[in-house]
């Protein structure tokens, strides 16, 4: 099964046969599993960030620089807080009968998480670039690093979503 046109289809016609608990389930797994991968490096991103802030160094950054650093900062916090706030919000309401809600809750917080963790990360980039080669390159390779980052996560699985609603359009 090498067309993964086919492989979907697949998937599509066996999660049909599941139950909405069992897909709810399911899917809240998926999501957690998900997010245990993105926690900690958004953890690590934000001790690093916040440890950096005490050194030397820190002190002789300019006024740009001090701002990007603080926005990252603020980014790589947002996108902990979205991340997490998938487990506080299941915590809350467990055994609730809102399973449906917090899955899509979660998937959303998750996709938002990602769109503050995509800034974050391209203000690391622009930082480090800034101070070792300047602030000309630091533009021209944190826009590069984004646009990379935005196909790899984003337009790709968006694309693939386009095209299946046009195809689903069309039938």
């Amino acid at each position: 099964m090498a067309d993964p046109d086919q492989a979907q289809r697949v998937l599509e016609e066996e999660e049909g046969r599941e139950g909405v608990k069992e897909r709810l389930e399911r899917e809240h797994g998926e999501l957690i599993q998900e997010l245990r991968a993105l926690i900690p490096g958004a953890e690590v991103l934000f001790g690093f960030l916040l440890a950096i802030r005490f050194t030397e160094a820190f002190d002789r950054l300019d006024d740009s620089q001090r701002y990007v650093y603080y926005l990252t900062l603020l980014s790589t916090a947002t996108a902990l807080v979205l991340y997490l706030a998938t487990s506080a919000h299941h915590r809350l309401r467990f055994r609730a009968g809102d399973k449906e809600f917090s899955v899509r809750k979660g998937n959303r917080d998750t996709i938002a998480g990602t769109i503050a963790a995509a800034f974050a990360l391209t203000g690391v980039v622009y930082l480090v670039t800034d101070l070792t080669f300047g602030t000309p390159q630091a533009v021209v390779v944190a826009v590069v690093f984004f646009a990379f980052l935005a196909w790899r996560w984003w337009a790709l699985a968006l694309y693939r979503a386009w095209k299946a609603r046009d195809e689903g359009a069309g039938r």
